[in-house]
């Protein structure tokens, strides 16, 4: 296996520098946290740069195609030259320093070079388009820098701490320490990673494990900072410091991942720096050996910029970037988000999936799967009708905003039932609802809570709740006036095309997909049967995801990641390639992923691949008819004498040649070509 090397610094990294540094807030860090301000573009003095070369461009453009006088036209190229490479330039300077030619001062020069010998148009032009890229690397690295310090503010800036006596003491969350007791007021945001004392309630911690459900707590219950509190008041014993958190260290791997750079891209920097070297060297041989042996100046001083010309990259670069810049657009219009060329290479190395389950595989939002009414044990009354039972259930339920509440007033609604008012409505965390409906007494909750007590575990209701429960979904038992009257089964379920899609990257990868998901096992292996997976690791916290993708990369594996919570974030970003699920993603989980499935449509993962291997394909011809044309123009330069016309004319021609080819992955068959789901 090849291990990835450290990622050196990049432009805009400075943005990176401060991410841990949380800006000053005047609000307490509870309940949901508002959005967060996004990088303005033009905030970043690189895109400002581009912008500016590019306008300068487009004005000075015109008036050398219309043969209008140099006077108009030339201060425009030369402030065009000026704006977008004079940051490349300076930064070249300085990296030679360290003894290291930077690539982009090596397109600085060769547009000065090309403006020496009067092609001032392709200079300018070479200049606009390594500006632009520049621009687009700072902006990338500043989204994600607002993306993991949106994820700082998950957790909540301040904290109750109770002194012995019960004193209750506002801190900074930052100066808890292991062994403080907190108390989580209703609606707030755990402060730290710790371990319930005691009280009842229910928490929202989705950000952790990407469980859709709140999950009951109570003493000795372990909870995470940033997660959200319910309904009830928690005293918790602090059992980790802030920085050691699981926010925290999700935040860190995050960061970790994002600074190592993929064996391919290195290679490539590799042979870009020894052509650079290469071509500086060859154009200064070229130009002082003939001086040497008593040759003309500007015959010289010609041949020698016609080899820069014709030796430049251009026609290289563009036989990379068109197929994968189509593939881009192809897929976008499609409904999958490419952020790079360098992301849509790499998708075609992928030969391992690892899938989440909750918000990927399935829908991320519970639905009512099951309605069993029961007969009155007593044998004083028959069976309700499933639309009685659930009647009652939906009218005891509307009044709470609990996620399996919706699903059953959701049902409900569906159903087209009639739901009456309800009164005296109580709602205990971990335990369920009560309410008064057409004067009956209605519950609605946990098996567990309902029937304890009151019924042995060989009741009708208790043995159907197991049955549910063992199945993977999460049982509600509904009683009227204090009796069993039935029992509903709640589960999130399957996308439709999600068989269709794992059988597919099994088939494109020689490999099944793996199932990592913070959910219970039960659940787990009832999703992942359906889908056709046998590979289930359920339970997982995020550096379990992480360490599940690391496991497989260390057999050899390019592990292609597909997830859309905040959770997720880490595993998306050790992957070699990570796919967020777009329309329930998280924020954190979009900015961290390299590709993201805007329509939430799961076949167009495989879809995508396939495209990207297609675009690898279209890449290796690209490089051969470049490679190509470069060396017979190079050879023709050296050996012969290449008109400059000519030279330029072969070296653009090769570059449209290749552009048209890599273009032709723009028509809409080469998707349906690509999805699992076409005829073909």
């Amino acid at each position: 296996m090849v291990e990835e090397q450290p990622r050196p610094p990049v432009k805009g990294s400075s943005v990176m520098s401060s991410v841990l540094e949380r800006p000053s807030r005047t609000t307490a860090g509870t309940g949901p946290v508002p959005p967060r301000r996004r990088t303005r573009i033009l905030a970043l003095p690189e895109a400002r740069w581009a912008l500016a070369a590019l306008v300068l461009f487009l004005a000075a453009l015109p008036l050398y195609l219309l043969d209008a006088p140099a006077w108009l036209w030339g201060p425009l190229f030369a402030a065009t030259y000026v704006t977008g490479g004079w940051e490349p330039g300076w930064e070249g300077l300085k990296a030679l320093k360290d003894k290291t030619l930077d690539v982009d001062l090596l397109m600085v020069v060769a547009a000065l070079g090309a403006a020496a010998i009067g092609q001032v148009l392709d200079g300018a032009l070479l200049i606009v388009i390594f500006a632009t890229s520049g621009a687009l690397e700072a902006v990338a690295t500043a989204r994600t820098a607002d993306s993991v310090r949106g994820l700082l503010d998950l957790a909540p800036e301040t904290a109750t701490r109770l002194a012995d006596d019960g004193t209750e003491t506002t801190v900074p969350a930052g100066e808890l320490a292991v062994g403080d007791v907190v108390l989580v007021r209703p609606g707030e945001r755990i402060g730290a990673d710790g371990r319930v004392l005691d009280g009842l309630s229910e928490v929202d911690q989705a950000t952790i494990t990407g469980e859709p459900m709140p999950v009951a707590k109570q003493a000795g219950d372990e909870v995470f900072a940033g997660t959200l509190n319910g309904t009830g008041a928690l005293r918790v014993k602090v059992e980790r410091d802030p920085s050691e958190s699981v926010i925290a260290r999700i935040v860190a791997m995050v960061e970790e991942a994002a600074e190592t750079k993929a064996p391919t891209q290195l290679f490539i920097e590799k042979v870009e720096q020894r052509y650079s070297l290469g071509m500086v060297a060859a154009t200064l041989l070229i130009f002082a050996v003939p001086l040497f042996l008593g040759a003309e100046l500007q015959p010289t001083l010609l041949r020698a910029m016609t080899f820069m010309i014709v030796a430049s990259p251009c026609a290289v670069v563009l036989a990379t970037m068109p197929p994968l810049l189509s593939a881009m657009a192809n897929a976008g219009r499609h409904g999958v988000l490419v952020k790079s060329a360098i992301v849509m290479e790499r998708l075609g190395q992928i030969d391992a999936v690892a899938l989440d389950k909750t918000g990927t595989l399935t829908e991320g939002t519970p639905r009512l799967t099951d309605l069993r009414p029961l007969a009155a044990s007593d044998g004083e009354g028959p069976a309700l009708d499933e639309n009685t039972l659930l009647r009652y259930a939906a009218a005891a339920e509307h009044p709470s905003e609990h996620p399996l509440a919706r699903a059953v007033v959701a049902a409900a609604r569906a159903r087209g039932l009639d739901l009456p008012p309800a009164e005296d409505f109580g709602s205990t965390p971990g335990t369920g609802v009560t309410a008064t409906v057409e004067g009956r007494a209605v519950a609605v909750g946990s098996p567990a809570r309902l029937l304890h007590g009151l019924h042995g575990p060989a009741h009708p209701a208790a043995v159907l709740a197991a049955e549910l429960e063992e199945e993977g979904r999460t049982a509600v038992v509904v009683t009227l006036d204090g009796r069993p009257a039935g029992v509903l089964a709640i589960a999130d379920r399957l996308r439709p095309d999600a068989a269709l899609t794992t059988r597919a990257l099994g088939e494109l990868t020689g490999r099944a997909p793996v199932l990592v998901t913070g959910d219970n096992p039960r659940a787990a292996a009832r999703l992942a049967a359906e889908a056709g997976i046998t590979d289930v690791r359920a339970g997982l916290l995020p550096q379990d995801k992480v360490a599940a993708v690391r496991e497989l990369q260390q057999a050899g594996a390019r592990v292609l990641v597909v997830g859309d919570g905040v959770n997720d974030a880490p595993a998306l970003a050790a992957a070699h390639t990570g796919i967020a699920m777009g329309r329930a993603g998280s924020d954190l989980a979009l900015e961290t992923a390299d590709a993201v499935v805007v329509r939430d449509e799961l076949a167009a993962i495989p879809a995508v691949v396939a495209l990207s291997r297609r675009a690898r394909a279209f890449v290796v011809q690209n490089l051969v008819i470049a490679g190509t044309f470069i060396t017979a123009l190079v050879l023709w330069d050296l050996i012969g004498t290449l008109p400059l016309p000519l030279g330029v004319a072969g070296h653009e021609g090769s570059t449209v040649l290749v552009g048209l080819n890599g273009l032709r992955l723009l028509a809409d068959g080469a998707w349906r070509r690509a999805h699992p789901g076409s005829d073909r």
